[in-house]
């Protein structure tokens, strides 16, 4: 399995389970599959993915609030370093040109694809919606960037875009049973501009900017590790941090 190259993500799961939904995915996909593993080891097999799912039930926003201190933290999108306990057992991943099942298979191809000394999943906004257009949905804004480890001279570079990541959530059990990706450029582009990146700005759009968030993304109160005792002296220090490094 594995996830975005740069106009697709591209998820190849060890199992098969996954459907490549167009020619141009079969055939990158075969530079993956040709990838030797280059350390021993994978941090993804510290994940324990038999852990206990999240039971408690709690409102869409207050779901938002925790992942977004999540992804932002473990920026998931690009490491696979997922949490597994707020995945259904039966979740499954869909983007424009791949589908995929199962939280592990996503996280093991995540890891696998990205260069993970330069990729980022920088999160914008992290929202609930409950309305007639979107249900039971949290929606996540998140810059990509860094590299792919597709080709024989150590990958392809990412121009930096937009991403969209739609959860759906479970209402009766409140856990993620599917997640859909979206792009803000066309594909055509984010293909063009990572095999000819003289083009970019020329022929393709410009790189997204840099991400700025005015305060760092804090786990609710009732959801905190009990390891850390004194949360209200924490979030002081890190807010006098942010301000500290917002006027430099």
């Amino acid at each position: 399995m594995a996830r975005p190259l740069p106009s697709f993500t591209i998820l190849k799961s060890e199992s098969n389970d996954y459907e490549k939904k167009n020619a141009a995915v079969s055939v990158l996909s075969n530079f993956i599959q040709q990838e030797e593993e280059k350390t021993e080891g994978n941090p993804i097999d510290a994940i324990d993915f038999s852990a206990p799912k999240f039971q408690k039930k709690i409102p869409l926003e207050t779901l938002a609030q925790i992942l977004d201190y999540e992804l932002y933290t473990r920026e998931w999108f690009v490491t696979g370093n997922v949490n597994p306990i707020y995945f259904s057992e039966q979740f499954e991943f869909q983007d424009p040109d791949v589908k995929l099942v199962g939280i592990e298979n996503y996280a093991r191809g995540v890891n696998k694809l990205f260069d993970q000394n330069t990729s980022r999943a920088e999160i914008i906004s992290v929202e609930a919606s409950n309305g007639e257009e979107k249900k039971n949905t949290i929606t996540v804004r998140w810059r990509l960037s860094g590299k792919v480890n597709i080709g024989p001279f150590g990958g392809l570079t990412i121009k930096p875009y937009i991403c969209i990541t739609d959860f759906t959530v479970d209402p009766d059990t409140g856990l993620i049973v599917f997640q859909e990706d979206f792009f803000e450029i066309p594909q055509w582009d984010i293909l063009l501009s990572a095999l000819f990146p003289f083009l970019i700005g020329k022929v393709t759009s410009e790189p997204a900017p840099p991400v700025k968030r005015e305060r760092y993304p804090m786990m609710p109160i009732n959801f905190r590790d009990d390891q850390v005792k004194d949360w209200s002296l924490l979030d002081g220090l890190l807010s006098k941090i942010q301000n500290i490094l917002a006027k430099s």
